[in-house]
């Protein structure tokens, strides 16, 4: 995703966006200047270590941070398959397209922002109320975070 601040210089500057689809948690709401494929490893990394597991696989977009060969060998080392989208389907990932959706729609268009510090705190509050405070009816009306924790005990058991 992408937008930009409202201060004089009006800088683009993106989000990287990663949900868990199976327990609907925002894992990742990062607003930067620029992504590379070092900057969504490293935060696919402190994913990693917060939960104590990776992904068994990774959907996304053919964007350069996502095909670039640091990406591509992050992902062979760590077991990861990359499921890419086709170019011009967003329906392929249509899950994080309505996340993206939302978030268009409650954060960046209600919120003028004029510092990417203010992009990432405003990610944070909007990112803990997502997985803390919303029901959402495909988990049977309990919250991302409710979910996991309740995975996380099922799985244990």
């Amino acid at each position: 995703m992408h937008d930009r601040l409202a201060n004089e210089a009006r800088r683009a500057y993106r989000l990287l966006t990663i949900v868990d689809v199976h327990t609907r948690e925002r894992l990742a709401l990062e607003p930067a200047f620029a992504f590379r494929a070092i900057d969504v490893i490293a935060v696919l990394n402190k994913i990693i270590a917060r939960r104590g597991c990776g992904p068994q696989s990774i959907r996304c977009d053919n964007g350069t941070e996502f095909t670039a060969t640091a990406f591509d060998q992050w992902a062979y080392a760590n077991d990861v398959i990359i499921d890419y989208s086709r170019p011009g389907k967003p329906t392929d990932n249509a899950f994080i397209e309505s996340f993206n959706g939302r978030v268009r729609q409650e954060l960046l268009n209600g919120a003028w922002f004029t510092s990417l510090e203010e992009v990432r705190r405003a990610c944070r509050a909007w990112g803990r109320d997502y997985n803390e405070n919303r029901p959402h009816r495909s988990l049977g009306n309990i919250t991302p975070a409710e979910f996991a924790r309740a995975e996380k005990l099922r799985l244990a058991s």
